[in-house]
């Protein structure tokens, strides 16, 4: 498979494609400054682009069979991932090339709460609420994008750490996973496969799932 990755050296990123690496595909790493090419996973095809911008993104996506947005902006410059989303979902439209996002946690639904969502939560930390607020924009600009792209939208567990790679994780859809002492986790390594799980048999279109232990 020919997968292009947008944010391809960040902490979630270059796990992507340290995963898709070993499973054999042709991965296109892309970050927007070319200093940060001697971080990018040995193997990889590296190139510059912006993925807000429609142009870079259709360039970036020619010829390939899926592109992965991993890309989280710096605290402070929050608004810069929904540019990006949006960047994605008018560079890939009518070219059918499928989009996996790497969004967030905070739209989940709480279980037992009867609706409550995490980010409205007890004990919700305030230094995440704007990066949470961002994802939850990020989700509902796929939902809103038109019925020529493919898309699916990856909700992380609450905790989103590096870890161990255990090839192991539950997957769900719009509730979050916790285990059997209300906890809510997943390495990011374990994050990636179950992403690249979801882009080689697909079973999420157009629609959000979310994976924890």
């Amino acid at each position: 498979m020919r997968i292009t990755v947008f944010g391809a050296a960040g902490n979630v990123g270059s796990r992507v494609v340290t995963e898709a690496l070993s499973r054999g595909h042709d991965v296109t790493a892309v970050v927007r400054n070319s200093a940060r090419f001697g971080e990018l996973p040995a193997g990889a095809t590296a190139r510059t682009g912006d993925a807000s911008d429609p142009a870079d993104v259709a360039r970036l996506a020619a010829g390939q069979d899926l592109v992965i947005g991993a890309t989280r902006p710096a605290p402070g410059s929050e608004h810069q991932l929904v540019a990006a989303t949006e960047g994605l979902l008018a560079g890939l439209a009518g070219t059918g090339v499928r989009l996996l996002l790497v969004g967030g946690a905070g739209s989940l639904i709480l279980p037992g709460t009867g609706g409550t969502t995490v980010i409205d939560g007890p004990g919700f930390p305030a230094d995440w609420r704007p990066i949470a607020l961002a994802c939850n924009d990020q989700l509902a600009a796929c939902r809103a994008a038109g019925p020529g792209l493919d898309w699916a939208y990856l909700s992380p567990a609450a905790l989103l750490e590096p870890g161990e790679r255990t090839g192991r994780y539950r997957r769900g859809t719009d509730e979050l996973i916790v285990d059997a002492e209300g906890n809510s986790a997943i390495s990011m390594e374990d994050l990636a496969v179950a992403l690249l799980d979801e882009a080689e048999q697909p079973v999420h279109h157009r629609a959000r799932f979310t994976v924890a232990y």
